[in-house]
């Protein structure tokens, strides 16, 4: 069995939470390939159940665009080094 760790993703619930969306632009901001969308992570998902990941055990996968490893973005870099 495996886990997938998505990129925060904009939900009906989560439009509840005060603050979210700027939680959203963030990660997107910090992550170096962009915010993995819904979608993307539905299409990792499907790789899942394909023979060519059948020795892929107990694993935590992140479908993050690099978020999870604390990257920083050409975005993010632009904005520290603005003269």
């Amino acid at each position: 069995m495996n886990t997938i760790s998505q990129s925060p993703t904009p939900t009906a619930a989560g439009q509840g939470v005060n603050g979210f969306d700027g939680f959203i632009a963030y990660a997107d901001k910090m992550s170096p390939l962009g915010n993995a969308t819904a979608l993307d992570c539905a299409n990792y998902t499907i790789t899942l159940f394909s023979d060519l990941t059948k020795r892929v055990t107990l694993q935590n996968l992140f479908n993050d665009g690099g978020f999870s490893n604390m990257g920083v973005s050409d975005a993010v870099m632009d904005t520290f080094t603005k003269e």
